[in-house]
């Protein structure tokens, strides 16, 4: 199971950068995903990132395929309503894609179109979804036995659900909150990390 750390959109760019150069190394992937941040705040915050040791292979930018593309960036991540994950693969086949998803239908529908995975959820209740209904994680299960593309789990991850995510199978999980709104991000860090890997007893 891997760890993908998600940008909650609410810090500066250097305070960010700073918080991600101090995870890089108990996070499998950082999705940047900052929708009110201004293609140039983007750049530079990628450039402190690259100063700072991120490896590239370990960022997917969120909705940002032409930033992905001048920075390059080999990975983007797409939501469910954004751009067609058809186009992008055909024009730009080196770029891994990614799609958000909220069911198994359309799960199929992203891997058919050539996602390389998706991000499903939410899986539980969660602060940035509130009176939304949680989607569950049954549906992860019947990915798991359809999908050949890897399926990661996302929305309300606490330490206590990753055991039961491992139990149906997801490849990963991502966090946003449990990461960036942590008081001690590195720690918090840590301890996905450690539970991932069974590394520690939570």
């Amino acid at each position: 199971m891997k760890l993908m750390a998600v940008t909650d959109d609410m810090q500066s760019v250097r305070d960010l950068a700073s918080k991600i150069i101090g995870i890089k190394d108990k996070i499998d992937i950082v999705q940047i995903r900052e929708k009110t941040k201004t293609a140039q705040e983007i750049i530079t915050l990628l450039e402190y990132m690259e100063e700072g040791g991120v490896e590239k292979d370990k960022i997917i930018l969120n909705d940002r395929l032409d930033i992905a593309l001048l920075m390059g960036i080999p990975s983007v991540h797409l939501p469910e309503k954004g751009l067609p994950v058809k186009l992008v693969k055909q024009n730009f086949p080196h770029i891994r894609v990614g799609r958000s998803v909220h069911s198994y239908e359309g799960a199929k529908k992203a891997e058919r179109d050539g996602a390389d995975y998706v991000l499903y959820g939410h899986c539980f209740e969660t602060n940035s979804k509130k009176g939304k209904t949680p989607n569950g994680i049954q549906p992860i299960l019947e990915m798991k036995e359809e999908l050949r593309i890897p399926v990661y789990a996302i929305g309300g991850i606490t330490l206590n659900k990753i055991d039961t995510l491992q139990q149906v199978k997801a490849d990963g999980i991502a966090v946003i909150s449990g990461i960036f709104s942590a008081e001690k991000p590195f720690t918090s860090t840590k301890q996905y990390y450690e539970a991932i890997n069974h590394e520690s007893k939570i």
